[in-house]
């Protein structure tokens, strides 16, 4: 099984170097503290993970802090401790000698997603439920910008935004807000075109890869990934057909634009085209 295991790292890896080889040219520069932003540090078992929202990076979190000693079990960590409470050091908080002996001496792993489900998946979270950040800044810039004749209800709170109308933010080179990590692409978050990660491990595989991970780290034999999930743990996980459902709503066009979009992620990651 192990064996197996080490084979898909492997071609994981050797399918991403691959694909920096060809598309990017930035493999001599110089790694600055925003490339490592994202990175979390567990300094006992010398573990460098890169956060991908809604590639499981909440329990991913958890993980780090039992690894850590700063909880008993993952089942004790609330989804608030978890991205609000500090408990875990990033690469980017620490000097450059810090950050470089850490990149050259520890394991560097990062957790991806099929792009067009991690992206159903963010807007699920963020836009159908109530949400006191996503709502009033995006929302409300989504909605003046690209629905006709909106409410004055809709434009005071920025509640409801319907997944056409997000894409056509995200598809908008003159985007009316920002970019957020949970819609950006992995390249951009993790550059690991600059960072030569461990493993790669895919949320399609989260059970297998992960215990994989946590066994070639030396972690205890009791700490597993968890398989709850952490927000609307009611809902249904997003999944092929869900996405499909979404993306049904989209012009054929938008949906070649949305790929385009996201096109490196595919290549790199080898997902193949929806």
């Amino acid at each position: 099984k192990w064996k197996n295991l080490y084979q898909i790292q492997r071609e994981r890896k050797r399918i991403m170097r691959e694909t920096c080889s060809k598309y990017k040219s930035n493999n001599r520069r110089i790694i600055t503290p925003y490339h490592v932003s994202r990175i979390f540090v567990e300094d006992k078992y010398r573990v460098l993970y890169c956060e991908v929202p809604k590639a499981g990076c909440s329990n991913w979190k958890r993980v780090l802090m039992v690894l850590n000693g700063l909880a008993s079990s993952t089942k004790d960590i609330q989804h608030n401790t978890v991205h609000y409470g500090n408990y875990l050091k990033r690469l980017d908080g620490f000097d450059h000698k810090g950050i470089y002996h850490r990149l050259n001496t520890y394991t560097k792993m990062l957790f991806i997603r099929e792009p067009f489900e991690k992206l159903v998946s963010a807007f699920r979270d963020k836009f159908e439920h109530p949400n006191n950040y996503y709502h009033p800044v995006f929302g409300k810039a989504i909605i003046s910008r690209y629905r006709v004749n909106a409410t004055k209800e809709a434009l005071r709170t920025g509640s409801g935004v319907k997944f056409k109308e997000f894409i056509q933010y995200l598809l908008d080179v003159h985007r009316p807000v920002g970019m957020d990590i949970h819609w950006d692409h992995v390249n951009r978050l993790c550059s690991p075109c600059l960072i030569d990660y461990d493993f790669v491990g895919k949320f399609e595989s989260m059970e297998e890869d992960a215990n994989f991970f946590l066994h070639l780290i030396g972690a205890p034999q009791n700490l597993t990934f968890p398989k709850f999930k952490d927000r609307h743990s009611n809902e249904e996980r997003t999944t092929t057909k869900i996405t499909q459902q979404y993306f049904a709503e989209l012009s054929p066009s938008q949906r070649q634009q949305s790929y385009d979009f996201y096109y490196m992620d595919y290549l790199m990651f080898n997902y193949s085209k929806p």
